[in-house]
């Protein structure tokens, strides 16, 4: 049970780890152009990391890379809180919408497991890019009517859906993988 966790783990953490991050700093109330370029660094870093390994960098991370260094400078460039609050609505859309690509989460199971349990991952794609939409709708929400409440927002939510979705994937998958398997599928 460790390592298909671990297996599909490790890249779901690389791929959101610069906006992590970003959320962690702002969170603990580092000031808004550190925590963007902190979080913009270490996005880059993580592609770097897959490039000099000769890895296949995945398109999600790439599109999250360019968002993040657009987002980057645009609030270096400009230094506004509105736009660092609608931002992340955003890239939650951009990437919602990039994951309503069929497969895209193939690539977080081994690939002797993938005939026995694809259509659960494809399904749970979906799962996943509605959580994204939905979560760009709450943060231009909370961003545009309840501004106050908006770091709260942005430092718990995301993040604890995320992991939440990513728990409720990870059980629900291993359990029907494990029936099949005794079924003989």
């Amino acid at each position: 049970m460790l390592r298909p966790l671990l297996y599909a783990l490790v890249p779901l953490l690389l791929d959101s780890l610069g906006v992590i991050v970003f959320a962690i700093l702002l969170a603990l109330h580092m000031a808004l152009v550190p925590a963007t370029i902190v979080g913009a660094v270490v996005g880059c870093a993580v592609v770097a990391w897959e490039a000099l390994r000769h890895r296949r960098v995945p398109a999600l991370q790439w599109v999250s890379l360019a968002l993040i260094l657009f987002s980057a400078g645009a609030v270096v460039l400009s230094g506004d809180a509105r736009f660092v609050m609608v931002q992340p609505s955003i890239i939650y859309a951009v990437v919602g919408l990039a994951m309503l690509r069929r497969g895209w989460t193939n690539r977080y199971v081994a690939p002797e497991d993938l005939a026995r349990i694809g259509d659960l991952m494809t399904l749970f794609g979906f799962v996943w890019a509605a959580l994204m939409l939905a979560t760009a709708a709450l943060n231009l929400l909370f961003a545009l009517a309840l501004t106050t409440a908006w770091p709260e927002f942005i430092a718990v939510f995301p993040l604890a859906s995320k992991l939440l979705l990513f728990a409720a994937q990870f059980l629900t998958v291993n359990a029907i993988g494990r029936a099949r398997v005794g079924q003989g599928l």
